[in-house]
């Protein structure tokens, strides 16, 4: 069942969101949950905060060129730059506040997310219930689990 942003603000007790934080990492179900962030943050006229998280295992010693060089599919990249400079154009349409930021990280991705909502001050996080890791028989992500668990502000689990 999904529920409109009248639904969710008159079900929680914090009844207004001013800063809203999307999960993104290029999944279909991950996109999804952009859409209904940029819905929810019009209709409360909130900041919208879309995020990338790049986990990279400290044996990398990595620059962000290299990172950029070593893809595994430089298309899937310039899908993903097409699809948010769309995103970025419809959040202008509607009049919301968009900033994004690509996180490459060599802490847990579930870590630099929460991390990320308790300094920018989030008041919701929007994620897809799985991520592009593929593992399609789980019902929720581990991820999105460790976040649903351990987040400071209420998270928004879209499929």
């Amino acid at each position: 069942m999904l529920l409109t942003p009248l639904q969710i603000n008159m079900s929680i007790e914090n009844p207004t969101f001013s800063r809203i934080l999307v999960a993104v990492d290029g999944s279909e179900l991950s996109l999804n949950a952009a859409e209904r962030a940029l819905d929810i943050a019009r209709h409360f006229n909130a900041n919208l905060y879309a995020i990338t998280v790049t986990y990279i295992p400290e044996s990398y010693h990595l620059k962000q060129e290299d990172i950029m060089d070593k893809s595994k599919n430089r298309e899937s990249m310039t899908d993903a730059k097409i699809w948010l400079d769309n995103f970025m154009q419809a959040a202008k349409e509607s009049n919301v506040i968009l900033k994004t930021e690509l996180i490459n990280s060599h802490r847990p991705v579930d870590y630099v997310i929460m991390e990320y909502a308790e300094q920018e001050k989030i008041d919701l996080i929007v994620m897809g219930t799985r991520g592009s890791s593929g593992l399609k028989d789980l019902l929720v992500g581990s991820v999105t689990s460790s976040v649903v668990t351990y987040a400071h502000c209420p998270v928004m689990v879209v499929k």
